[in-house]
């Protein structure tokens, strides 16, 4: 190589994190690549093309991934020079959620790893990384402006996602640590401000609040006092994620055993949609969801599994009342202490009808989305997703509503089904989650 770094043309490279189950896939150069053998990074390869046709490109070469791959998002391309090769680099990184951990390696690699993301500041770890691998990935991260603007992920979802965002910031102040020394109390005033912001970052959901209060709760129970370092947050929210990820998928067996015949259902739940997937359903009708049709991107994913009609939220009352229903299945964003349901606009109108029916109404949640509140801020969507015209028109456009106690059989949870004077006592556990803020 000739020339030096300033002279020549950046090389423009892609590099895709694949993230599962709070984990990000780290693959191992091979001696088949020209640069950086034997380190550690994401999916990559030159941008040859338009960034983004390239990465998917490069995930389905080098990981044999295509299906259950969706973008989460891109960031900024992070630029820097490397002295020893003489070289500029502007990497464009992307984050991708992926359904399937069996990956087939190319000659590129030659090892692989699911690892949670702060494993890459770990300054103990014999794992070395490609240069800036941190810093890229930082740029795709979930933050918690990007919890408040989700609107295509269920309660549960976000609320790993929540966990992941005090993961990565106490992780980062571990790594700190070897430059600037321990700093319990300005570490933990930092972490309590963070933790703060993501507790108002959606407050209908109150599975988002609890998990982040058990995460900053047990870590001051394991320091015994109020002076839980970045440390210990980063062991509780990395315990916080695999129970929560362990509670959902076992919320979703509970239900799963309850799903033979044929089913009706709204919106977006992953757990709905795990516990469908695991259950017995002869038919699932499912109603559209609208504004943002949730329930179309439902449909599509169940088509090759079982016979799935598709409907107008308005048609729930008439699908329940002509066709052979068997049960109603629906998540929850909050359960009240009452046991009233928070979901997506229409599940009220969906179980009254149903209860009109006799059919019962199954919600499929676990116990951390009990709120503790007797009352839940619902959150409303944009006017112009009702209306865009010039007329007077005030416009209502509610994102969820509240379905009473009285219209739910039951709540599928990772402690087996619960029935309405269960949930009062869940609310009390949780309470005491709260009480990390006043210590």
């Amino acid at each position: 190589m000739t020339g030096k770094a300033e002279d020549a043309e950046p090389s423009h490279v892609v590099t895709a994190f694949l993230r599962s189950g709070g984990e990000i896939l780290l693959l191992r150069r091979s001696d088949a690549v020209g640069t950086y053998t034997g380190q550690w990074g994401g999916v990559s390869g030159f941008a040859e093309d338009d960034p983004d046709e390239q990465v998917r490109r490069e995930i389905r070469e080098e990981t044999g991934l295509e299906d259950g791959v969706s973008l989460v998002r891109s960031g900024r391309p992070v630029e820097f020079t490397d002295p020893d090769l003489e070289r500029e680099w502007v990497v464009h990184p992307s984050l991708f959620d992926c359904e399937d951990r069996d990956v087939e390696l190319s000659e590129e690699h030659d090892a692989l790893e699911w690892v949670p993301p702060t494993e890459l500041l770990d300054p103990e770890s014999d794992r070395e990384t490609v240069p800036k691998l941190w810093t890229a990935y930082e740029r795709v991260a979930p933050t918690v402006r990007s919890i408040a603007a989700d609107d295509e992920h269920g309660a549960a979802s976000l609320s790993i996602r929540a966990l992941e965002v005090l993961r990565d910031r106490a992780g980062l102040l571990v790594a700190e640590r070897v430059e600037y020394g321990d700093d319990p109390e300005g570490e933990r005033d930092e972490l309590a401000q963070l933790a703060g912001q993501l507790l108002e970052a959606r407050p209908s959901m109150a599975v988002l609040r609890n998990r982040v209060n058990r995460a900053m709760s047990d870590a001051i129970d394991d320091t015994g006092d109020d002076t839980a370092g970045a440390p210990d947050v980063l062991e509780s929210a990395l315990a916080g994620i695999d129970r929560a990820l362990e509670a959902d998928a076992e919320a979703a067996t509970t239900a799963a055993d309850l799903l033979d015949g044929s089913v009706v259902t709204l919106s977006r739940s992953g757990t709905v949609l795990e516990a469908l997937r695991d259950g017995n359903p002869s038919r699932v009708f499912v109603a559209e969801s609208r504004p943002a049709r949730e329930g179309v991107t439902v449909a599509e994913e169940l088509a090759d599994e079982y016979p799935v009609t598709l409907h107008t939220d308005a048609a729930t009352a008439h699908v329940l009342a002509s066709e052979d229903v068997d049960r109603v299945v629906v998540g929850a964003d909050a359960i009240r202490p009452d046991g009233a349901v928070v979901n997506k606009t229409g599940t009220r109108a969906l179980a009254i009808a149903a209860a009109r029916e006799g059919v019962p109404v199954t919600v499929v949640a676990a116990t951390d989305k009990i709120s503790t509140r007797e009352e839940v801020n619902l959150e409303s969507g944009t006017r112009s997703a009702v209306y865009d015209g010039e007329a007077a028109i005030d416009v209502v456009n509610p994102t969820f509503d509240v379905t009473p106690a009285d219209c739910v059989t039951e709540v599928a949870t990772e402690r087996g089904r619960l029935e309405t004077g269960d949930v009062a006592d869940v609310a009390d556990e949780l309470r005491e989650l709260e009480a990390w803020r006043d210590a």
